[in-house]
């Protein structure tokens, strides 16, 4: 077994896509599921899972995201890419368990850089 997806709860997905992208994310599928819907599935470069931009499940409230983790190499090196694209990262915190540093979407989804 594997986690596939994780859906993503946001309000504009073409804002949060650009977002994504930004972060390092590559667009799988971008297609229009019937009516105003569409599916936008991204993922990490080399990774198994995805993620879903979804705006259709009213309990999944937009910015209500929290604790997806992205292991980065080098985190000081990801958060000067990020921060050069225009998206601010919060200070690293030295952990028992590795170094962590969040960032939010649009949405406030919030995400953590980690580093071992």
């Amino acid at each position: 077994m594997k986690i596939s997806i994780i859906s993503i709860p946001v309000t504009d997905q073409s804002r949060a896509k650009e977002f994504y992208i930004k972060l390092g994310f590559q667009v799988l599928v971008d297609a229009p599921m019937g009516g105003d819907q569409r599916w936008v599935q991204l993922a990490l470069p080399g990774t198994e899972g995805s993620i879903a931009l979804v705006t259709w499940f009213e309990s999944m409230i937009p910015g209500s995201i929290r604790g997806l983790v992205i292991t980065v190499d080098d985190i000081e090196q990801k958060i000067k890419e990020l921060n050069v694209g225009g998206i601010e990262v919060e200070p690293i915190e030295k952990l028992p368990w590795g170094r962590f540093a969040a960032v939010e979407d649009p949405d406030g989804n919030r995400l953590s850089l980690h580093q071992e």
